[in-house]
């Protein structure tokens, strides 16, 4: 069971969600957990601060720090004996970040190392405070970081990748001794340890990925993802009030899903649970009853029904290269996607006329001034490249469904049902993805598009 940092986001909701594991505890349990709300961000602020100085800074966001996981204490553990050891050990903590942030500050440097380590605060806090709170139930725990239930990774400090079977082996010898016990393991989310020892992040969404590393170790029967939605819905609900929840899907279509906004998990957490073809639930922390979403091994191909979800995804641009001598000249595209790399800038779409006269790229509108500039200092008035135009108002509409690439006719219903209501396409990718459909659309045309594709497809009867 892992938990998201909206469930564990105060005392009362920390209270909330030891009571549910103690609902289940006649179950071999392992809980995974992520900082405390809002946590993660603040400690990347807080570390950012620090590296330019800030020292003000850094005893005030202490004393934040500090006070809202105590208060979280009081609110979630009623045992006065353990109330203090709990609030002792979270005074331990938020001492020695406090340290480390008056470190940083006095050098005014920040290393990928130290960021890691000032980063796993916030799920060493809050599983300290979760733990208590099982405790302070009867339940028999021991509190874990990643690193000591097992989990290895590179040194890629930021973005560390997992050594798998390190990992499996380790996690399988230390968990499951725990769990003959009757033991409740709860392991620190998003944080690992390296071949060294020091302690690495696993990138955003990394609890997710931690949660599917164990269970891939464990062999376990299922994976629940608790957050603060009833599962995957076939639509955005600010966009779709009336839209469901999907009962079931494929990890394909779920890693689709994900990737294209759909709240939920990470993608990246996927492939251990689908590589060991190991279920996943989707499950709302507030509201337990409700089905969720189960992501399984069952890819259902279904011609009559072809479309399960349609979504937005927004803050994109689209960037356009023109040029009669890009016409057979080799390496133009290579060239092109190279000088982003360099930049760090993420290429989310690609598109090529066969005259091969332009190409189109899509990337995070946040990345587009810098990429425009990179390109022209890179292309133009070689020779190649005539104009390089960009597009700060669009949005890309995904449509997902197994085998929609195989089911003749779906591209064809999605762009007349646009044209109806004279909604252009500006650029369009279908058949690099056997379950998905993308097109990129004017921003003020984008919520009309999703009620159109949504009314086209009948999603409102799943």
């Amino acid at each position: 069971m892992k938990f998201g940092g909206s469930s564990l986001a105060d005392g009362s909701k920390i209270s909330h969600v030891a009571d549910l594991i103690k609902s289940y505890s006649k179950n071999s349990i392992v809980v995974v957990v992520s900082a405390m709300g809002e946590v993660t961000d603040r400690l990347l602020e807080a570390s950012e601060k620090a590296e330019r100085g800030d020292q003000e800074y850094v005893k005030k966001f202490s004393v934040y720090i500090r006070e809202i996981h105590l208060a979280a204490c009081k609110n979630s553990i009623r045992n006065k004996d353990l109330l203090e050891e709990t609030s002792k050990r979270i005074e331990a903590l938020c001492d020695e970040l406090y340290r480390v942030l008056t470190g940083v500050s006095l050098l005014k440097e920040l290393t990928p190392k130290s960021k890691d380590y000032i980063l796993s605060f916030g799920e060493r806090l809050s599983s300290i405070i979760l733990g208590g709170a099982l405790r302070d139930r009867g339940l028999k725990v021991k509190v874990l970081t990643g690193g000591e239930a097992g989990i290895v990774t590179d040194s890629n400090f930021g973005e560390a990748n997992p050594l798998t079977e390190a990992t499996f082996y380790q996690v399988k010898e230390r968990i499951e001794a725990l769990i003959s016990e009757g033991i409740i393991p709860v392991i620190t989310g998003y944080i690992a340890e390296d071949q060294y020892g020091k302690i690495t992040t696993l990138g955003r969404g990394g609890s997710d990925l931690t949660a599917t590393l164990i269970a891939a170790s464990l062999k376990s029967n299922e994976v629940w993802i608790w957050t603060d939605v009833e599962g995957l819905m076939v639509a955005d609900p600010k966009i779709i009030p009336e839209a469901k929840v999907l009962p079931k899907i494929s990890y394909e279509e779920a890693t689709e899903m994900v990737m294209f906004g759909a709240k939920g998990m990470h993608p990246r957490a996927l492939e251990p649970a689908m590589v060991h073809k190991i279920p996943i639930l989707i499950k709302n922390t507030f509201n337990p009853e409700a089905k969720g979403t189960l992501i399984c091994d069952e890819t259902s191909i279904n011609k009559d029904k072809p479309v399960k979800m349609v979504a937005l995804i927004k803050d994109v641009g689209m960037i356009s290269l023109i040029g009669g001598s890009m016409v057979g000249a080799r390496g133009t595209a290579a060239q092109a996607f190279t000088t982003l790399a360099k930049q760090g800038i993420n290429i989310m779409m690609i598109s090529q006329s066969v005259s091969e006269s332009d190409i189109s790229i899509v990337i995070k509108r946040d990345s587009l001034s810098k990429a425009v500039n990179a390109l022209e200092l890179s292309m133009l008035g070689k020779g190649i490249v005539r104009d390089i135009s960009y597009e700060n108002d669009v949005y890309v509409l995904a449509i997902v469904g197994a085998g929609i690439k195989y089911i003749p006719g779906v591209a064809a219903r999605v762009l007349n049902a646009l044209a109806k209501e004279k909604i252009n396409v500006y650029m369009i990718s279908a058949g690099s993805s056997s379950n998905s459909l993308s097109v990129v659309i004017k921003e003020k045309d984008g919520y009309l598009a999703v009620k159109k594709v949504y009314e086209e497809f009948n999603l409102g009867d799943i």
